[in-house]
């Protein structure tokens, strides 16, 4: 098998999942690097020459390494000649809801997620106040999202960009954490059609691995099983993970901030 011309460094949390899922949704030619962050491999020498900040995803290639997920999406686009990272009038409508997503759509759901899912792992109890907090604003900006989209088939334009990957990126776990989404119905009409992509159900490997994997999926975690830890490309299969595994490692990754 010839050398891929990148390689992406992820761990199982919300934002390499979502550089995972456009490396496959764009065939890119990618080789897929599990950081293992509970041993501390983020904070090695090593590491730290990637992405001096210590977290994941980083994407790197020939020009260098590049780290943020959304960066990494409009790179990795850009590295397929794809319009997923526009390149016309529609870029800076995608810079906005990438902008809007990050201070009041995702930030509210990752925080529900957290709370719900991630916490417990530590023995912490969720924060009750936290979590109203977090769907009243979740309700409040989904509102303006679900607008949007009984006009709007994606976010911007007439096919998915990167804004719709990052829009999406805590709703594979809504229903195991709580986020409200049920309420608005062009948000599931549009997420239902995210989820029909198998790179998107499958951020690390195709389908049929994921068929043979002999284990369920992680317990409470609907609809997305958990990324795979082996060295492996693009669209290619790799052995499975202990399932308990995966929202350890998350609970790991997002306790030390360890995902950009």
């Amino acid at each position: 098998m010839s050398k891929a011309a990148m390689k992406l460094y992820y761990c199982e949390t919300l934002n390499p999942r979502k550089a995972c899922a456009a490396a496959r949704f764009l065939k890119a030619d990618v080789e897929f690097v599990r950081v293992d962050l509970a041993s501390g491999e983020q904070r090695t020498a090593k590491f730290l020459a990637l992405n001096p900040n210590g977290k994941v995803p980083v994407l790197q290639d020939d020009a260098g390494t590049l780290w943020e997920a959304n960066a990494i999406m409009c790179r990795l686009s850009d590295s397929v000649a794809s319009d997923f990272w526009p390149h016309d009038h529609r870029q800076i409508d995608v810079l906005r809801w990438l902008s809007w997503d990050a201070s009041h759509f995702t930030r509210h759901g990752a925080t529900l997620w957290f709370e719900t899912l991630i916490k417990p792992l530590f023995g912490g109890e969720p924060d009750v106040a936290v979590i109203e907090d977090a769907k009243t604003s979740f309700r409040l900006h989904g509102r303006v999202l679900d607008d949007h989209l009984a006009k709007n088939s994606v976010a911007v334009g007439k096919t998915l960009t990167v804004a719709d990957f990052a829009l999406a990126g805590a709703l594979p776990f809504a229903t195991a954490a709580g986020i409200p989404v049920a309420e608005f119905r062009h948000i599931q009409t549009w997420y239902g059609r995210l989820e029909e992509l198998d790179a998107w159900r499958n951020p690390s490997r195709p389908k049929r691995a994921w068929a043979k994997a002999p284990f369920a999926r992680v317990k409470g975690v609907g609809g997305t099983p958990p990324l795979s830890p082996r060295l492996h490309r693009s669209g290619q299969a790799s052995s499975a993970i202990d399932p308990s595994s995966t929202l350890k490692m998350a609970a790991h990754a997002f306790a030390g901030r360890q995902c950009g």
